[in-house]
């Protein structure tokens, strides 16, 4: 199953746990957030991953 995930500067190292629990599972990650501690907008990041569901690219988005 492919999955996007995104998250805001905020969320780094929970997003990485939960990418590598995902992956472990047999999951296909797509990673729209950021991977670094620099400030972002979160909505920005949720738009894109509510891009990539509503194209059909992820089936679930976190």
């Amino acid at each position: 199953m492919k999955i996007v995930i995104g998250n805001d500067h905020a969320g780094v190292d929970l997003k990485n746990k939960v990418k590598e629990e995902l992956r472990k599972k047999g999951h296909e990650v797509i990673n729209v957030g950021t991977d670094t501690l620099d400030s972002v907008d979160y909505p920005d990041i949720a738009a894109l991953a509510s891009e990539k569901v509503l194209s059909g690219e992820a089936q679930f988005g976190i």
